[in-house]
């Protein structure tokens, strides 16, 4: 009986566990946003793309059961346009 009981309580134990692991991938890419804009930085984008698939960036999570994983990259910040003089009369 002690068995069943220990058996019942890991598997109840378990379960959360499982179930966090599922994460919707639009859910994950907002925190992760989230947590990147209140450490301040400027110039990224997040890209969700299958698990498999080769691209570019650093994984930053992994969503949707594994199957898919959110990628970083830098993007290059626009060059600065000097300001226009007005003209002179």
């Amino acid at each position: 009986m002690k068995l069943l009981a220990a058996i019942g309580v890991l598997l109840f134990v378990s379960l959360p566990a499982h179930a966090q692991a599922v994460k919707p991938c639009e859910e994950l890419k907002d925190e992760i946003t989230k947590k990147l804009d209140a450490k301040g930085v400027k110039g990224y984008t997040l890209d969700i793309v299958a698990k498999d698939k080769d691209a570019e960036g650093k994984i930053v999570g992994t969503c949707d059961g594994g199957t898919k994983k959110i990628l970083y990259n830098r993007t290059p910040a626009p060059a600065e346009t000097p300001a226009k003089e007005p003209p002179k009369s």
